[in-house]
């Protein structure tokens, strides 16, 4: 796939706080951001992969990284992860709430602790880190990307939490923009189709499964295929940078046209 990166807005002198950097959507965007200028505060779980992370986004953009490992459900993590960010660059412009999680489930087999899980990561620990970096965006007048999901959107069987984490989000975005818009702070999401990523291994399908659900994409996307992470981080770098400067509250499907589809 052709290099996109810049004919987006560019992020020179932006400091961007990026959550669930460590892999898929996350690094996409860390490396994309870093080909466009920005200055980045990268946090995930797996400390190995981000570390590679911030590595090639230094190879990229050329400034140094900072890399904050920690646990979003983690309260002291959170804390530590907006302070160590603003002491280390003096400020923050933008918050990506990239980390989540999917498992599979219905109401006849979610346990409350499974749903509790779910809820934590893509819910809570998003309001958590948005609540605290929101004063030092305020400050900078800057923007906030939620990366939701199609299944915010729509209703898919086996996904009942996930799928209700991800309304969440959306209903999130929305109040946060209208609550922040009279402070000039912008808050959108990016609402992924398939995207080719570990996610949904990770979520529970193995390896032949994972192959049949990328298959069916020719039937379930109007588009044909899954996505790729760079489709996605380019919007997200589109909506952080100034040329998206009168939009906010947007949820925007990048899903091959998912959204739009109904079975026949």
């Amino acid at each position: 796939m052709a290099d996109r990166g810049f004919g987006l807005g560019r992020l020179d002198g932006k400091v961007a706080l990026i959550s669930g950097a460590s892999s898929g959507i996350g690094a996409g965007t860390a490396k994309m951001f870093s080909k466009l200028g920005a200055k980045l505060a990268l946090t995930g779980r797996n400390e190995d992969n981000l570390k590679k992370t911030g590595n090639e986004c230094e190879e990229l953009g050329g400034h140094k990284v900072l890399c904050i490992p920690g646990d979003l459900t983690i309260e002291e993590d959170v804390n530590k992860i907006v302070e160590d960010a603003v002491k280390h660059y003096g400020q923050l412009d933008i918050l990506v709430n990239n980390a989540g999680i999917g498992e599979l489930g219905t109401i006849e087999n979610t346990s409350l602790e499974q749903f509790d899980r779910i809820m934590n990561i893509n819910v809570r620990a998003m309001y958590h880190l948005t609540m605290l970096a929101t004063p030092h965006l305020v400050k900078t007048k800057g923007s906030i990307v939620n990366v939701s999901s199609v299944n915010g959107i729509r209703s898919f069987p086996n996904v009942l939490a996930y799928n209700m984490s991800k309304s969440a989000v959306d209903q999130f975005t929305r109040c946060c923009a209208l609550d922040l818009a009279p402070k000039q702070v912008r808050v959108n999401s990016v609402n992924p189709g398939v995207i080719i990523t570990e996610i949904h291994k990770r979520g529970g399908l193995d390896d032949e499964a994972y192959q049949m659900f990328l298959e069916r994409t020719k039937f379930t996307h109007a588009l044909g295929r899954p996505g790729q992470v760079e489709e996605v981080a380019a919007m997200i770098a589109f909506l952080a940078s100034e040329n998206a400067s009168f939009i906010t509250g947007a949820q925007i499907p990048i899903d091959g046209g998912r959204h739009a589809m109904c079975p026949r």
